[in-house]
């Protein structure tokens, strides 16, 4: 029996729409016209700490006692998962401490700061981060929230698929970024109990593919480096909870490469007015990275966070004449291949 179940997501949702609202699902006509489908995006970096994340850290902090709260809790991140965890312990009243690797993200830091956590710098990385905060859990006493394995952030993040097929029932794919995959884990098990036709699809770096690789050979595959921009996809070792559960339900993987993430975010930004970091990106760069595959299907492609460390954007819109003339080409290749238009805006107040 899987750890999260659908009466877990269901159970969350009261509890994560109590704080937060539904965030919009979108068709870009631009977008769909170079996929060659129909294309939405699902809008989670609306979300008040502009990530996906925080929907389980309100799961989470709103089920621990008054004892825990004031204990506080601890934390490892490169960014969006320690914003949700500041966010909801502002929210409800709990201490909070979140660990970054030295050199992370310095927006995602100070949004972290802003939120009234307290910031520790330490590590090169994720995982030096998470030994770091084990130590400092032992030392200090608090709650220890893993990035992944912790069911009651997967059924947190499970509402952000609820929500979408409460405005569309049926979808063919929604593809959904993978970083140590929580989401991904709570899109399975809703589209599993939804729309059992819907396939739900991961994507990764190809820099950063230790969660593909393991899922795709049914062997534990770690790597030394996790060599992405980025941050939210850099994962070297799959978490054992969330791989379980991708194993049962996740229907498969795809991997993009490091300028199609960038030519993601530009996408992005031309077509919606968005601001996505890499790994929101990811989606929209493996609609069109593996457009044939999807032609003439209705999409879902998660935007899981806009928090773009803003010293790369210069770089990335550099990009746009050759991303522009690219698209054009992919355009004039669809002819007949692109579906009919949808409804467009999807999403409604309330």
């Amino acid at each position: 029996m899987l750890p999260v179940t659908w009466q877990d997501v269901l159970t969350a949702q009261p509890r994560v729409h109590a704080v937060l609202s539904p965030t919009p699902l979108i068709e870009w006509p631009g977008l769909s016209a170079v996929m060659g489908g129909r294309l939405l995006i699902k809008h989670e970096n609306h979300q008040p700490v502009g990530a996906f994340k925080v929907r389980g850290g309100i799961n989470l902090v709103s089920c621990l006692s008054s004892a825990e709260r004031a204990a506080g809790i601890f934390g490892y991140s490169t960014g969006n998962h320690g914003q949700s965890l500041a966010f909801a312990a502002r929210h409800f009243g709990a201490r909070c401490t979140i660990v970054v690797p030295v050199g992370n993200n310095p927006d995602k830091n100070r949004a972290i700061r802003l939120l009234g956590a307290e910031l520790i710098e330490h590590g090169r990385d994720f995982y030096e981060s998470q030994k770091k905060t084990e130590e400092l859990v032992a030392q200090h006493g608090g709650r220890f929230v893993h990035s992944a394995n912790e069911p009651l952030l997967i059924a947190g993040v499970g509402t952000m698929t609820w929500e979408i097929f409460d405005r569309l029932p049926d979808p063919d794919v929604i593809l959904v970024p993978i970083g140590l995959g929580s989401s991904v884990c709570g899109a399975c098990i809703v589209a599993r109990h939804r729309s059992p036709r819907t396939q739900v699809i991961g994507v990764q770096a190809e820099n950063a593919a230790a969660v593909a690789r393991t899922w795709q050979t049914g062997t534990l595959v770690t790597t030394p480096n996790a060599d992405t921009w980025a941050e939210g996809l850099a994962t070297r070792v799959p978490a054992e909870m969330t791989m379980d559960i991708m194993r049962s339900l996740m229907d498969d993987v795809l991997l993009v490469g490091e300028d199609d993430l960038r030519h993601g975010v530009y996408r992005l930004l031309k077509h919606t007015h968005n601001l996505s970091e890499g790994a929101g990106s990811a989606t929209l760069a493996a609609a069109i990275r593996y457009r044939r595959r999807f032609q003439g299907r209705t999409v879902v492609a998660i935007l899981s966070g806009g928090n773009l460390d803003l010293r790369q954007l210069p770089a990335i819109l550099a990009l746009g004449p050759q991303v522009d003339d690219a698209d054009q080409n992919l355009m004039s290749q669809a002819g007949s291949c692109v579906g009919q238009p949808g409804s467009g805006l999807l999403w409604r107040p309330g």
